[in-house]
């Protein structure tokens, strides 16, 4: 459930939040780079220990299998995904070994994923390590994939509760999914399984520019990538926008209509503290894409209305300070 407290912690001060939505998989072997870089978007060879991207592995036709994020730590590669994907991911990539030096491994049971986010994220990690050296994780990887800047702590499953109870001691304040949602939907980041899923092309939702590499060698899904970036001019039939929306409240799912014409749907929708509305995410055909564009949404409770936004939302700070009774 949506807590406005805990949005005020991740905007203001640290927010923890238990990633069981994610999965982990580790690469182990001296070819888990160059294996890597043929099979996903983005330059994995670049990568230097202590340092990741964001990438997307592909079908031969463009379409997603899967976003993630994806860290060098020296010895081995983690990947950070969806944890509905973990195991069709493992069984895709392990297809692809041959000769390769390459040990694949699913360490979402052995491994927890902490995420804590928010601007007092330092201070709160450093004295909760400083208390108790003990609950350090093994691994401190930066995050962002809810639209606040924090990081992603993986520790031993065994040792999860003595550091979630560490953080909270030191200030951190438990945020549920729900509100994580908002501040992810208000920044404009498109979630895998919500707002992306197995037809999406990576161009369409908007995270070439995170995702895509346009100077590495070939990958699976290049030809597409780049067939549409450079015949097509970057122009898909769909693209992922935000909209404001007006009452009554549109939810995933709903129709977009231009007039008689069917135009887009929505993927996701929140109610926003910071633009003080209902606000939400959609594919929209490519004609309607424009900000300002106004269109009109079928919803359960009769028609609504939305307006085409730039992504990530933004408002005026007067209005901001307002609903999160700032002076």
């Amino acid at each position: 459930m949506f807590s406005l407290d805990q949005y005020r912690a991740l905007r203001d001060g640290a927010g923890l939040l238990e990633r069981e939505d994610r999965g982990r998989i580790v690469l182990r072997g001296a070819d888990r780079k160059t294996y890597l870089h043929g099979l996903l978007s983005n330059d994995i060879l670049a990568l230097e220990p202590g340092t990741g991207c964001y990438a997307a592995l592909l079908t031969a036709q463009g379409r997603m299998i899967s976003d993630m994020r994806v860290f060098e730590l020296g010895g081995r590669v983690l990947l950070d995904l969806e944890r509905p994907v973990t195991g069709t991911v493992v069984e895709h990539l392990e297809k692809f070994v041959i000769t390769e030096d390459v040990e694949i491994e699913d360490v979402t049971a052995k491994y927890a994923q902490l995420g804590l986010y928010g601007p007092r994220t330092p201070e709160i990690l450093a004295a909760a390590t400083h208390a108790d050296p003990a609950v350090a994780p093994l691994y401190i990887l930066p995050g962002g994939d809810i639209g606040v800047p924090g990081v992603d702590l993986i520790v031993p499953r065994e040792a999860a509760g003595s550091l979630t109870a560490a953080l909270v001691s030191a200030g951190a304040v438990a945020v549920s999914p729900e509100t994580a949602d908002v501040t992810r939907i208000e920044a404009g980041v498109p979630k895998f399984l919500v707002d992306m899923d197995t037809s999406t092309i990576p161009l369409e939702a908007g995270i070439e520019d995170r995702a895509v590499s346009m100077t590495k060698g070939c990958y699976v899904g290049q030809e597409v990538i780049v067939r549409v970036l450079h015949r097509g001019g970057g122009r898909v039939a769909r693209k992922l926008v935000g909209l404001l929306t007006d009452p009554p409240d549109v939810q995933s799912g709903d129709r977009l209509l231009a007039g008689d014409r069917e135009v887009g749907r929505i993927t996701s929708a929140v109610d926003s503290p910071r633009m003080g509305r209902r606000i939400a995410l959609a594919y929209v055909h490519r004609d309607f894409l424009e900000p300002g564009t106004a269109l009109e949404v079928e919803t359960a409770e009769g028609p609504s209305h939305a307006v085409v936004a730039r992504l990530p939302f933004r408002s005026e700070p007067s209005v901001t300070s307002a609903l999160l009774g700032e002076p």
